[in-house]
């Protein structure tokens, strides 16, 4: 029984190392195979050829980048002038825009002046139309008499002045508008003198002057008709020193 347990053990060894032996001779034998396999030139072959492989990709390596870098610059540039397009086309209808509110501020403003200028033209007519429909007003004196009768006098050309109309009335009348001469030739006649330059009635309805009173003792009236009479007569009531 001993023995038999002893020869168990001691196979067991022996068949271990033996395979671990097998083991190394079977792949010693692989390695002599595959390199008595290869050729004597294929070292040299392959060493040539994984020289040459990688320049080669290296090169074309760098050519796809200088590709894409000239690439992504031509977008770049491009990208570039499209904005510079844009924003000059933006600037450009600024300006146009900017030119057509000027214009139309300029229309404006003309059209504001023109409608200001028509206004101060239409106020100055109605002022004119005003002034001329309310004639100018005189004290109701001897002075203002005197003065409303050249005013009219001057729009009918009738020659005349303040002294000298002035100077006749004093003596004619003493400035009184209700004279009246009751004793001299014309009296005796019917036909009196009367107011401040005692004109008679037929010569004051022939001298009468349009836009006066008919009234003989109106003064206004019966100065600028007497005026008139001498201005036929004399050449002017300046000239007029007495009776006339």
């Amino acid at each position: 029984m001993s023995k038999n347990i002893l020869t168990r053990g001691h196979s067991r060894a022996l068949t271990r190392h033996h395979k671990i032996a097998a083991a190394g001779v079977a792949a010693l034998g692989a390695a002599a195979i595959g390199f008595s396999a290869v050729p004597s030139t294929a070292s040299t072959n392959t060493t040539s050829e994984a020289a040459t492989v990688p320049t080669a990709k290296v090169a074309y390596s760098t050519e796809q980048i200088k590709d894409v870098k000239g690439t992504v610059t031509d977008q770049l540039a491009g990208a570039t002038v499209k904005a510079e397009q844009i924003a000059a086309k933006k600037q450009a209808e600024a300006k146009a825009k900017a030119a057509v509110a000027a214009k139309k501020a300029a229309a404006a403003k003309k059209a504001e002046q023109a409608r200001q200028a028509k206004e101060a033209a239409s106020r100055a007519a109605e002022r004119a139309e005003v002034k001329q429909a309310a004639p100018k007003s005189y004290p109701n004196t001897l002075d203002g008499w005197i003065r409303e009768s050249l005013s009219i006098m001057k729009k009918h050309g009738i020659p005349g002045s303040y002294e000298g109309i002035h100077r006749n009335i004093m003596r004619e009348s003493s400035g009184n508008p209700k004279a009246i001469n009751l004793w001299d030739i014309n009296a005796q006649n019917g036909i009196p003198s009367k107011g401040l330059l005692q004109v008679i009635p037929p010569t004051f309805k022939a001298y009468h002057v349009p836009g006066t009173s008919w009234n003989i003792y109106d003064p206004v009236a019966n100065i600028t008709a007497a005026c008139n009479y001498a201005a036929d007569r004399y050449g002017t009531m300046d000239n007029v020193d007495s009776a006339y």
